[in-house]
């Protein structure tokens, strides 16, 4: 999988920095300029994490008791090749600040159209659990400041492989789907490494199968996706076992379902993680669009059962998007976060503002 990803970055370079090239090489950009405070918090005293709102778990973007622009601002370059005759090659490339601004190609994946209906891609891609995985990053793309980080809370959120594509129109409905692939190995991986474990974690997950299934018409919107995967860990070089097992197998189901009235809308999305127990996830929002303006009320949920302990938390937001231009938008949103468990406590309750602006172009 690393030499399809070298091909990808490869053709695409090749593309843009010959002197005579054979594509059409599109260029578009994404980027958010946030800013962001925990205005009060408990912290999680046993394990001396001082008041702190985790607003991206996968990337460890924390907001603390200063104000600070450097947790969810980013900037980001999409390339696109059309080669011709259904070819195509793409490569992202983000700079976070909550990785430092450090440049990474988050994506590098060929694409190639069989017909009308079915397109084939390989490369590094997003791994497609959520509704808004493919636009994570694109915060234009949504109406909160981010994509509510109960839900989308997994340690890996990219993977190596292939996929197959397929869109079409069943009478009145619209309908999509993907069939993926693949494996990822996170040599340290951000979230464990960083915020759980702390000590260098490699996290492996291989033999990677899923499917998604989404169908709309009108103002309902429907989406169905389940996965499976093998799962292996090291901390400090060392194997992790699990019941004297090297590895353990998760499988992931989940539902989002969206209704859109024109100006009223009604987001959610429902996870389940079957992995030494169940892991819930879910996520509610309710919006009403006045012109260039959107207020939102949000909630979503984290509940793991495992053992008489486990991972709990809630996230209740509210907020507002102004489309003050067409290709930006401005946002204001207060998190309040409950987080009932000890053991297994991520950052404690807090209640933090944050405010920001998010440009596509």
């Amino acid at each position: 999988m690393k030499n399809i990803k070298l091909l990808v970055i490869c053709s695409v370079a090749l593309c843009i920095f010959t002197h005579k090239s054979f594509a059409d090489i599109d260029f578009t950009g994404f980027a958010s300029f946030n800013a962001g405070q925990v205005l009060s918090g408990t912290g999680v005293p046993h394990y001396d994490v001082p008041p702190t709102f985790l607003a991206d778990y996968p990337l460890v973007s924390a907001y603390d008791e200063d104000i600070s622009f450097k947790p969810e601002t980013l900037f980001g370059l999409q390339v696109r090749a059309d080669l011709m005759d259904g070819l195509s090659a793409t490569a992202q490339i983000v700079s976070r600040g909550a990785n430092d601004f450090e440049t990474q190609f988050e994506w590098a994946y060929i694409s190639y159209e069989l017909n009308d209906n079915w397109t084939i891609q390989a490369g590094k891609k997003r791994l497609p659990l959520f509704y808004y995985s493919d636009f994570f990053d694109i915060g234009y793309a949504y109406v909160w400041m981010r994509a509510p980080a109960d839900t989308y809370t997994w340690q890996i959120f990219n993977y190596n492989g292939i996929n197959a594509l397929y869109s079409s129109d069943w009478g009145d409905w619209s309908v999509s789907g993907n069939i993926y692939t693949g494996s990822e190995d996170d040599s340290r991986n951000k979230l464990l490494s960083d915020f759980f474990f702390f000590e260098d974690t490699r996290e492996i997950w291989k033999d990677i199968f899923g499917g998604v299934f989404q169908v709309s018409k009108d103002w309902l919107e429907i989406r169905l996706t389940a996965m499976t995967y093998e799962n292996e860990r090291y901390r400090n070089g060392e194997q992790v076992f699990w019941d004297g097992e090297s590895s353990r197998t998760g499988n992931f189901y989940g539902l989002a379902a969206n209704l859109d009235f024109e100006e009223l809308f009604i987001l959610s999305e429902f996870n389940r993680l079957d992995l030494d127990g169940n892991l819930d996830t879910m996520m509610l929002t309710v919006g009403y669009r006045l012109d260039s303006l959107t207020p939102f009320i949000s909630y979503s949920d984290f509940q793991e059962k495992n053992g008489e302990d486990g991972e709990d938390h809630n996230t209740t937001s509210v907020g507002l998007r102004w489309d003050f231009h067409p290709s930006a938008a401005f946002k204001v949103q207060y998190d309040k976060v409950q987080d009932n468990s000890f053991e297994l406590a991520v950052a404690g309750d807090s209640e933090s503002l944050t405010v920001g602006v998010d440009l596509v172009f």
